[in-house]
Protein backbone atom coordinates (compact mmCIF):
# COMPACT_ATOMS: atom_id res chain seq x y z
CA UNK A 1 0.00 0.00 0.00
CA UNK A 2 2.82 2.37 0.82
CA UNK A 3 4.39 1.83 -2.61
CA UNK A 4 1.04 2.56 -4.24
CA UNK A 5 0.68 5.83 -2.38
CA UNK A 6 4.30 6.84 -3.00
CA UNK A 7 3.97 6.43 -6.75
CA UNK A 8 0.76 8.47 -6.71
CA UNK A 9 2.60 11.39 -5.13
CA UNK A 10 5.37 11.16 -7.71
CA UNK A 11 2.95 10.84 -10.64
CA UNK A 12 0.66 13.69 -9.70
CA UNK A 13 3.26 16.09 -8.36
CA UNK A 14 5.94 15.32 -10.90
CA UNK A 15 4.78 15.36 -14.50
CA UNK A 16 7.93 17.38 -15.14
CA UNK A 17 9.94 14.31 -14.11
CA UNK A 18 10.55 11.20 -16.15
CA UNK A 19 7.59 8.87 -16.16
CA UNK A 20 9.93 5.89 -15.93
CA UNK A 21 8.20 2.53 -15.79
CA UNK A 22 4.48 2.62 -16.51
CA UNK A 23 2.49 -0.48 -15.61
CA UNK A 24 -0.81 -1.29 -17.27
CA UNK A 25 -3.14 -4.12 -16.31
CA UNK A 26 -6.43 -5.66 -17.32
CA UNK A 27 -8.86 -7.57 -15.12
CA UNK A 28 -12.27 -9.07 -15.86
CA UNK A 29 -13.88 -8.70 -12.45
CA UNK A 30 -16.82 -11.04 -13.19
CA UNK A 31 -20.10 -9.24 -12.66
CA UNK A 32 -18.93 -6.48 -10.34
CA UNK A 33 -22.54 -5.43 -9.77
CA UNK A 34 -24.00 -3.35 -6.98
CA UNK A 35 -27.56 -4.17 -8.04
CA UNK A 36 -29.20 -6.97 -10.05
CA UNK A 37 -29.74 -6.45 -13.77
CA UNK A 38 -32.13 -7.95 -16.27
CA UNK A 39 -29.85 -10.87 -17.12
CA UNK A 40 -27.43 -10.91 -14.15
CA UNK A 41 -29.22 -11.28 -10.85
CA UNK A 42 -26.44 -11.69 -8.29
CA UNK A 43 -24.57 -8.70 -6.90
CA UNK A 44 -20.87 -8.96 -6.02
CA UNK A 45 -20.37 -10.21 -2.47
CA UNK A 46 -18.20 -8.37 0.05
CA UNK A 47 -15.74 -11.29 0.07
CA UNK A 48 -15.46 -11.29 -3.72
CA UNK A 49 -14.92 -7.53 -3.76
CA UNK A 50 -12.18 -7.86 -1.15
CA UNK A 51 -10.35 -10.46 -3.27
CA UNK A 52 -10.63 -8.21 -6.34
CA UNK A 53 -9.11 -5.33 -4.36
CA UNK A 54 -6.35 -7.60 -3.05
CA UNK A 55 -5.42 -8.55 -6.61
CA UNK A 56 -5.37 -4.92 -7.74
CA UNK A 57 -3.29 -3.79 -4.78
CA UNK A 58 -0.82 -6.62 -5.37
CA UNK A 59 -0.41 -5.70 -9.03
CA UNK A 60 -0.26 -1.99 -8.20
CA UNK A 61 -0.77 -0.82 -11.81
CA UNK A 62 -0.62 2.77 -12.98
CA UNK A 63 -3.49 2.19 -15.41
CA UNK A 64 -6.09 -0.56 -15.01
CA UNK A 65 -8.71 -1.69 -17.53
CA UNK A 66 -11.74 -3.46 -16.06
CA UNK A 67 -14.25 -5.71 -17.80
CA UNK A 68 -17.66 -6.83 -16.48
CA UNK A 69 -17.93 -3.70 -14.36
CA UNK A 70 -21.42 -2.72 -13.24
CA UNK A 71 -22.80 0.80 -13.09
CA UNK A 72 -20.81 3.97 -12.53
CA UNK A 73 -21.75 3.66 -8.86
CA UNK A 74 -20.16 0.20 -8.72
CA UNK A 75 -16.96 1.57 -10.25
CA UNK A 76 -16.85 4.49 -7.83
CA UNK A 77 -17.40 2.13 -4.90
CA UNK A 78 -14.41 0.04 -6.01
CA UNK A 79 -12.33 3.17 -6.53
CA UNK A 80 -13.23 4.55 -3.09
CA UNK A 81 -12.55 1.21 -1.39
CA UNK A 82 -9.13 0.99 -3.02
CA UNK A 83 -8.33 4.55 -1.96
CA UNK A 84 -9.28 3.73 1.63
CA UNK A 85 -6.76 0.89 1.46
CA UNK A 86 -3.99 3.19 0.25
CA UNK A 87 -4.24 2.72 -3.53
CA UNK A 88 -5.71 5.80 -5.15
CA UNK A 89 -6.74 6.13 -8.80
CA UNK A 90 -7.68 9.81 -9.26
CA UNK A 91 -8.78 9.39 -12.89
CA UNK A 92 -11.49 7.09 -14.21
CA UNK A 93 -13.55 6.31 -17.28
CA UNK A 94 -16.76 4.25 -17.55
CA UNK A 95 -18.06 3.19 -20.97
CA UNK A 96 -21.57 1.84 -21.51
CA UNK A 97 -22.21 0.14 -24.83
CA UNK A 98 -25.27 -1.66 -26.14
CA UNK A 99 -25.15 -4.16 -23.26
CA UNK A 100 -26.90 -2.55 -20.30
CA UNK A 101 -25.66 -5.12 -17.76
CA UNK A 102 -21.86 -5.01 -17.75
CA UNK A 103 -19.41 -2.39 -18.93
CA UNK A 104 -15.78 -1.47 -19.55
CA UNK A 105 -13.96 0.91 -17.23
CA UNK A 106 -10.50 2.38 -16.72
CA UNK A 107 -8.86 3.48 -13.47
CA UNK A 108 -5.66 5.51 -13.67
CA UNK A 109 -3.08 7.19 -11.47
CA UNK A 110 -1.94 9.19 -14.49
CA UNK A 111 -4.13 11.90 -16.02
CA UNK A 112 -6.10 11.54 -19.24
CA UNK A 113 -5.11 13.85 -22.07
CA UNK A 114 -8.28 12.83 -23.94
CA UNK A 115 -11.17 10.37 -23.88
CA UNK A 116 -12.77 8.78 -26.95
CA UNK A 117 -15.41 6.22 -25.94
CA UNK A 118 -16.68 3.97 -28.72
CA UNK A 119 -20.32 3.15 -27.97
CA UNK A 120 -22.22 3.13 -31.27
CA UNK A 121 -20.19 0.92 -33.63
CA UNK A 122 -22.25 -1.61 -35.58
CA UNK A 123 -21.88 -4.19 -38.35
CA UNK A 124 -23.93 -6.28 -40.76
CA UNK A 125 -23.98 -10.07 -40.42
CA UNK A 126 -26.20 -12.24 -42.64
CA UNK A 127 -28.28 -9.21 -43.54
CA UNK A 128 -28.88 -8.17 -39.93
CA UNK A 129 -27.34 -5.23 -38.13
CA UNK A 130 -25.67 -5.77 -34.76
CA UNK A 131 -23.99 -3.35 -32.39
CA UNK A 132 -20.71 -3.92 -30.60
CA UNK A 133 -22.06 -5.17 -27.30
CA UNK A 134 -19.77 -3.56 -24.73
CA UNK A 135 -18.22 -0.83 -26.84
CA UNK A 136 -14.55 0.11 -26.42
CA UNK A 137 -12.85 2.47 -23.99
CA UNK A 138 -10.14 4.68 -25.44
CA UNK A 139 -8.11 7.12 -23.35
CA UNK A 140 -4.92 8.99 -24.02
CA UNK A 141 -2.66 8.73 -20.97
CA UNK A 142 -0.32 11.59 -20.03
CA UNK A 143 2.74 9.65 -18.89
CA UNK A 144 4.78 12.82 -18.43
CA UNK A 145 4.77 16.33 -19.85
CA UNK A 146 6.13 15.17 -23.23
CA UNK A 147 4.89 11.58 -23.42
CA UNK A 148 1.46 10.15 -24.00
CA UNK A 149 0.19 6.77 -25.07
CA UNK A 150 -3.23 5.54 -26.14
CA UNK A 151 -4.91 2.79 -24.15
CA UNK A 152 -7.82 0.93 -25.78
CA UNK A 153 -9.79 -1.54 -23.65
CA UNK A 154 -12.14 -4.16 -25.09
CA UNK A 155 -14.44 -6.98 -24.02
CA UNK A 156 -15.41 -8.97 -27.10
CA UNK A 157 -18.48 -11.18 -27.47
CA UNK A 158 -18.40 -14.23 -25.20
CA UNK A 159 -18.30 -17.81 -26.43
CA UNK A 160 -21.77 -18.47 -25.08
CA UNK A 161 -24.24 -19.33 -27.88
CA UNK A 162 -26.95 -16.80 -28.71
CA UNK A 163 -30.12 -17.43 -30.73
CA UNK A 164 -29.76 -14.71 -33.35
CA UNK A 165 -26.26 -15.38 -34.76
CA UNK A 166 -23.14 -17.50 -34.49
CA UNK A 167 -21.18 -16.30 -31.47
CA UNK A 168 -17.79 -16.71 -33.16
CA UNK A 169 -18.92 -14.62 -36.14
CA UNK A 170 -20.20 -11.89 -33.82
CA UNK A 171 -16.87 -11.87 -31.99
CA UNK A 172 -14.96 -11.74 -35.27
CA UNK A 173 -16.95 -8.74 -36.51
CA UNK A 174 -16.37 -6.93 -33.21
CA UNK A 175 -12.66 -7.75 -33.50
CA UNK A 176 -12.54 -6.28 -37.01
CA UNK A 177 -14.00 -3.00 -35.77
CA UNK A 178 -11.53 -2.94 -32.89
CA UNK A 179 -8.70 -3.45 -35.35
CA UNK A 180 -10.03 -0.63 -37.55
CA UNK A 181 -9.72 1.73 -34.58
CA UNK A 182 -6.09 0.70 -34.13
CA UNK A 183 -5.36 1.00 -37.85
CA UNK A 184 -6.85 4.50 -37.96
CA UNK A 185 -4.34 5.59 -35.32
CA UNK A 186 -1.38 3.90 -37.02
CA UNK A 187 -2.29 5.14 -40.49
CA UNK A 188 -2.34 8.67 -39.15
CA UNK A 189 0.87 8.18 -37.15
CA UNK A 190 2.90 4.96 -37.62
CA UNK A 191 4.88 5.85 -34.48
CA UNK A 192 1.77 6.02 -32.29
CA UNK A 193 2.22 4.36 -28.91
CA UNK A 194 -0.84 2.15 -28.33
CA UNK A 195 -1.70 -0.46 -25.71
CA UNK A 196 -4.68 -2.64 -26.61
CA UNK A 197 -5.90 -4.85 -23.79
CA UNK A 198 -8.86 -6.65 -22.32
CA UNK A 199 -10.93 -9.82 -22.53
CA UNK A 200 -10.97 -10.99 -26.16
CA UNK A 201 -12.89 -14.16 -25.24
CA UNK A 202 -10.89 -16.52 -27.41
CA UNK A 203 -7.45 -18.08 -27.78
CA UNK A 204 -4.70 -16.66 -29.97
CA UNK A 205 -5.12 -19.08 -32.89
CA UNK A 206 -8.72 -18.04 -33.60
CA UNK A 207 -9.82 -15.73 -36.38
CA UNK A 208 -11.05 -13.03 -34.00
CA UNK A 209 -7.81 -12.79 -32.01
CA UNK A 210 -5.76 -12.91 -35.22
CA UNK A 211 -7.86 -10.04 -36.58
CA UNK A 212 -7.00 -7.94 -33.54
CA UNK A 213 -3.28 -8.71 -33.76
CA UNK A 214 -3.18 -7.88 -37.47
CA UNK A 215 -0.27 -8.48 -39.81
CA UNK A 216 2.50 -6.67 -41.62
CA UNK A 217 4.16 -3.49 -40.38
CA UNK A 218 1.29 -2.61 -38.03
CA UNK A 219 1.09 -6.04 -36.38
CA UNK A 220 0.65 -5.82 -32.61
CA UNK A 221 2.99 -7.49 -30.15
CA UNK A 222 1.33 -9.99 -27.83
CA UNK A 223 3.09 -9.48 -24.48
CA UNK A 224 1.91 -12.93 -23.28
CA UNK A 225 2.11 -12.50 -19.48
CA UNK A 226 2.93 -15.68 -17.55
CA UNK A 227 3.12 -16.77 -13.93
CA UNK A 228 6.30 -15.89 -12.05
CA UNK A 229 6.82 -19.48 -10.93
CA UNK A 230 10.40 -20.06 -12.05
CA UNK A 231 9.70 -21.41 -15.55
CA UNK A 232 12.47 -20.20 -17.85
CA UNK A 233 13.07 -22.86 -20.50
CA UNK A 234 12.22 -22.52 -24.18
CA UNK A 235 9.77 -24.88 -25.84
CA UNK A 236 11.41 -27.97 -27.35
CA UNK A 237 9.42 -27.17 -30.49
CA UNK A 238 11.00 -23.89 -31.51
CA UNK A 239 8.01 -22.53 -33.43
CA UNK A 240 5.91 -22.60 -30.25
CA UNK A 241 6.01 -20.31 -27.24
CA UNK A 242 7.56 -21.54 -23.98
CA UNK A 243 5.40 -23.76 -21.81
CA UNK A 244 4.90 -21.04 -19.21
CA UNK A 245 1.65 -20.95 -17.25
CA UNK A 246 -0.37 -18.29 -19.07
CA UNK A 247 -4.04 -19.19 -18.60
CA UNK A 248 -6.27 -16.32 -17.53
CA UNK A 249 -9.79 -17.80 -17.37
CA UNK A 250 -11.49 -20.80 -15.80
CA UNK A 251 -14.66 -22.03 -17.53
CA UNK A 252 -16.59 -24.15 -15.04
CA UNK A 253 -18.95 -25.77 -17.55
CA UNK A 254 -16.02 -27.40 -19.36
CA UNK A 255 -13.62 -27.50 -16.38
CA UNK A 256 -11.12 -25.81 -18.69
CA UNK A 257 -8.45 -23.12 -18.40
CA UNK A 258 -7.50 -20.85 -21.31
CA UNK A 259 -5.71 -17.62 -22.18
CA UNK A 260 -8.33 -15.17 -23.40
CA UNK A 261 -7.14 -11.94 -21.75
CA UNK A 262 -4.42 -9.96 -23.52
CA UNK A 263 -2.15 -6.95 -23.41
CA UNK A 264 -0.89 -5.99 -26.87
CA UNK A 265 1.36 -3.17 -28.01
CA UNK A 266 1.81 -1.24 -31.25
CA UNK A 267 5.26 -1.36 -32.92
CA UNK A 268 6.44 1.88 -31.30
CA UNK A 269 5.04 0.91 -27.89
CA UNK A 270 6.56 -2.56 -28.09
CA UNK A 271 10.02 -1.01 -28.33
CA UNK A 272 9.50 0.32 -24.78
CA UNK A 273 8.13 -2.98 -23.45
CA UNK A 274 9.75 -4.59 -20.39
CA UNK A 275 9.16 -8.36 -20.67
CA UNK A 276 10.62 -9.11 -17.24
CA UNK A 277 8.04 -6.80 -15.64
CA UNK A 278 5.16 -8.47 -17.48
CA UNK A 279 3.31 -11.29 -15.73
CA UNK A 280 0.05 -12.91 -14.69
CA UNK A 281 -0.93 -12.63 -11.06
CA UNK A 282 -1.11 -15.91 -9.12
CA UNK A 283 -2.46 -15.53 -5.59
CA UNK A 284 -4.21 -17.99 -3.26
CA UNK A 285 -7.97 -18.31 -3.72
CA UNK A 286 -7.89 -16.05 -6.78
CA UNK A 287 -11.19 -17.57 -7.95
CA UNK A 288 -13.16 -16.11 -5.05
CA UNK A 289 -12.84 -12.73 -6.75
CA UNK A 290 -13.39 -13.59 -10.40
CA UNK A 291 -13.25 -16.42 -12.92
CA UNK A 292 -10.41 -14.46 -14.60
CA UNK A 293 -6.90 -13.70 -13.37
CA UNK A 294 -5.49 -10.20 -13.93
CA UNK A 295 -2.43 -9.60 -16.10
CA UNK A 296 0.04 -6.72 -16.22
CA UNK A 297 2.71 -5.41 -18.59
CA UNK A 298 5.30 -2.69 -18.06
CA UNK A 299 6.75 -0.12 -20.46
CA UNK A 300 9.67 2.23 -20.06
CA UNK A 301 8.48 5.69 -21.03
CA UNK A 302 10.44 8.89 -20.43
CA UNK A 303 10.88 12.47 -21.45
CA UNK A 304 11.94 13.05 -25.06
Amino acid sequence: MKACFTFLVIAVAGLNCLAGTVRVATYNVENYLDQPTESRKQVKSAAAKAKVREAIRTLNPDVLALEEMGTTNALLELRASLKAEGCDFPYWEHVQGFDTNIHIAVLSKLPFASRTPHTNDSFLLDGRRFRVSRGFAEVEIQADKNNTFTLIAAHLKSRRPVPNADESQLRLEEAKILREIVDAHLTKDPTAKIVLLGDFNDVRSTDSTKAVIGRGKYKLTDTRPAERNGDNLPNEISRYDPRNVTWTHYYGLEDSYSRIDYIMASPAMSRTWLPKETYILAIPNWGSGSDHRPITAAFELGEN
